[in-house]
């Protein structure tokens, strides 16, 4: 049975969905005012690891992913002011951004991708609720706040004490609050900033609240798992469970999945700290495969390094499962049942363990490699549930020459056309038994990182 760690317990619990018929999965997307870094890309890979399992455990149209947008806040307002330009033109190049970001990694589209613009109605509803049962208010500067002293499981999914809380707040006490830790649901709208209409005056929703309409609109006031990135667990999924279930008098959520931080020299990967790469800078380095890879390699709870030394290691390991698979026809009726598929499954049931479930995938690529020769047959088998089994984890789907031959997308990188005429020019050299020529051109396709092997089927070449 599948078994998650969950922050809400702090414990690892069977996984037991509340419909197995319906298993409802939501994820805190990205804030679309600039382009998506590392930390980022690791949330796309986890998460869609976690649905890709949920789905082959439960069937796919029994799963429901969901995964959010924010297209409004204040850091979307500040950057469009900054370019001068309309707030929507901003966060809609973004979107195309981020989609293209993922297309690359290889992330499956979530089965709704909900905008926070475009559920204000369904926000202001929560709002109301809120307020008319009194664990909301209206201030006198026309915002409204969450009254924090009415939820009394405040801290649950943090651990942290309202009283510590308090006595750690270092920011000026905002007198239009009843309390400095209460949160704001609305906020008024300040001049030319954008702004919808509310039973409150003109304004737009807090950050939080956002989440808690657009999840529950979409999968209903109590569903399964809920997940982010670490740095969401508090304030914001705190702030979420307090307003959603005093709004619905339900449980919101009932596993919470949080994804360690991306660390580059023991610090947080972050654009406030300005030490962040984009996934497309990356992706000019590295191929994206070799980046979720990279990603995989860490349990989704562990603290990630991102250095370009294990990139690279990334990319040989992935580079050794593909030679595995080179040169062998897979059947893709081949049953996923024995001895290796009992321990990769047995790797993912515990927590989502890819380290564990990636190191099953390389004893079947040593099988494969023992057997090529002399037990093709068997080889065939054990390549075959190699290629089945990292599908779960969404690897080695592209044919083995064509992740040899995939040019990191640098724009110094040798084209494909470029080697396959040079190659064309050696075999002729060789023809004519113009061996220096043909040893000048190896030697001139391997200063740009193209390695040339040669077989009695002719000559096939890879990128170092």
């Amino acid at each position: 049975m599948l078994q998650i760690h969950n922050n809400l317990s702090r414990k690892k619990e069977p996984f037991q969905p509340i419909d197995p018929n319906n298993v409802r999965l939501y994820v805190c997307g990205m804030t679309v005012y600039d382009y998506c870094h590392v930390g980022h890309a690791r949330v796309m890979v986890v998460f869609d690891v976690v649905y890709r399992y949920l789905s082959q455990l439960y069937g796919k149209e029994a799963v429901t992913y969901v995964r959010n947008v924010t297209d409004i806040d204040d850091k979307i307002i500040k950057r469009a002011n900054e370019n001068s330009e309309r707030y929507t033109s901003l966060t809609e190049r973004f979107i195309t951004e981020m989609k293209a970001d993922e297309a690359a990694l290889g992330i499956l589209p979530p089965d709704q991708e909900p905008r926070a613009t475009h559920y204000m109605q369904e926000i202001l509803d929560m709002i109301q609720v809120l307020v008319d049962k009194g664990v909301a208010y209206a201030a006198k500067n026309g915002d409204v706040y969450y009254d924090i002293s009415k939820f009394e499981g405040y801290g649950q999914l943090s651990g942290k004490q309202l009283e510590d809380l308090r006595a750690g707040e270092r920011v000026a006490v905002d007198e239009s609050k009843n309390d400095p830790m209460d949160f704001v649901l609305w906020k008024s709208a300040k001049p030319g900033e954008p702004s919808w209409e509310s039973p409150w005056g003109a304004g737009r929703p807090g950050w939080h609240i956002e989440c808690s309409a657009m999840s529950t609109c979409c999968l209903g006031n109590h569903f399964d798992i809920h997940g982010g990135g670490l740095d969401l667990q508090f304030p914001h999924h705190e702030n979420e469970i307090a307003q959603s279930e005093a709004a619905t008098g339900e449980k919101f959520a009932n596993v919470w999945m949080h994804n360690g931080f991306v660390r580059i020299n023991d610090e947080k990967m972050s654009k406030s700290l300005n030490n962040f790469f984009t996934i497309r800078e990356v992706l000019k380095v590295y191929d994206a495969e070799v980046v979720r890879s990279f990603i995989l390699n860490s349990h989704y709870r562990s603290p990630l390094n991102y250095s370009d030394s294990q990139l690279d290691e990334a990319k040989n390991a992935l580079t050794t499962l593909y030679t595995a698979l080179r040169g062998i026809e897979i059947d893709e009726s081949v049953a996923l049942t024995g001895e290796w598929a009992e321990k990769f499954f047995a790797a993912m049931n515990d927590d989502f363990n890819t380290p564990a479930a990636m190191a099953v995938l390389f004893e079947l690529a040593g099988k494969v490699n023992r057997a090529r020769n002399s037990e093709h047959d068997q080889a065939i088998q054990w390549a075959s549930q190699l290629k089945q089994l990292a599908a779960t984890l969404g690897i080695l789907q592209r044919e083995p020459q064509a992740f040899f031959q995939n040019s990191s997308g640098d724009e110094t990188d040798i084209s494909n056309e470029q080697i396959e005429q040079l190659i064309q020019q050696r075999l002729t050299a060789r023809k004519n038994r113009a061996w220096a020529e043909s040893d000048r051109i190896r030697d001139e396709l391997k200063a740009e990182g193209i390695i040339l092997e040669d077989s009695g089927e002719g000559t096939t070449w890879r990128r170092e």
